[in-house]
């Protein structure tokens, strides 16, 4: 039991350091030049693979070891947990909502920016996890009476049962989403924040997941796979709005803005991101 909780720890060092890790090796001055896909996404996809691996056949282990009796009473990991998880969902649509909104009407161009792209991987990484959730139809931890990590049923999940949604983990998917896009954009403006920004965000999306296993809502490669689609949203939000300058997107939500003329017209006016 030792050793297989070791693999466990390990496993989830892997998930955390190897996307902290692609964050600090990215650099912000050549991205225009660099193309949307890297040889760094492979790295970053491998150890997410690599993760998944060990924690499989592992699910079962890690689910009844999160709900041991000690653990499940202990009322402030309890109240950590649904901290947690109302701050990936729904908080983190709020955050990012109430960023763009905050940073439009501010004048605030970064904080703008910041709250859209944010708000975008979750976007993209909700959809994406929604179809994997619906199509693979795996049972939640505390469907059947002995957990079954195996319990899947190709498109059951599309039948509006929320308990045959448990692949991927939608908060995780959301929490490192967030982690991604906000250490992308901070590397970005201020570079040698990725010591510490970096190591913070993705920290508390780790333990996003962790809260939904001590829930007994998700399997532990519920929460990789979910830390997987979220960090590639992220990441891939922001270097596409790098690489393709003046796009649509930032060009009617980042740069317009309706300015008064006579009772009769309103004028759209589109200025540049500073």
């Amino acid at each position: 039991m030792k050793s297989r909780c070791s693999r466990f720890v390990v496993a989830l060092f892997v998930v955390a350091t190897t996307a902290n890790l692609h964050a600090q090796t990215t650099s912000p001055d050549d991205a225009p030049q660099r193309p949307l896909f890297t040889w760094r996404d492979a790295v970053l996809g491998g150890g997410f693979v690599l993760g998944t691996i060990a924690i499989r056949p592992l699910d079962k282990q890690a689910a009844d070891l999160t709900q041991r009796p000690f653990p499940q009473k202990n009322q402030r990991l309890r109240l950590a947990a649904t901290g947690f998880n109302k701050i990936a969902l729904p908080g983190s649509f709020i955050i990012g909502g109430s960023m763009y909104a905050v940073g439009r009407l501010s004048k605030s161009d970064r904080l703008a920016e910041l709250g859209l792209h944010g708000t975008e991987a979750l976007v993209l990484g909700s959809v994406f996890g929604t179809v994997l959730k619906n199509t693979f139809g795996r049972a939640r931890p505390y469907v059947d009476t002995v957990p079954n990590p195996d319990n899947w049923q190709l498109l059951r999940g599309w039948k509006g049962q929320d308990k045959f949604r448990s692949f991927p983990s939608g908060h995780t998917t959301a929490a490192f989403a967030a982690a991604a896009a906000v250490t992308a954009e901070m590397s970005r403006w201020y570079p040698s924040s990725i010591w510490y920004i970096g190591p913070s965000m993705y920290g508390g999306a780790t333990l996003v997941g962790l809260s939904r296993m001590y829930d007994n809502r998700h399997w532990a490669s519920d929460v990789i796979m979910g830390a997987a689609i979220g960090t590639f949203a992220g990441n891939k939000v922001v270097r596409y709005h790098r690489t393709h300058p003046g796009n649509r997107v930032d060009k009617w939500l980042l740069n317009a803005s309706l300015t008064p003329g006579d009772w009769s017209r309103v004028s759209l006016s589109l200025v540049p991101v500073r």
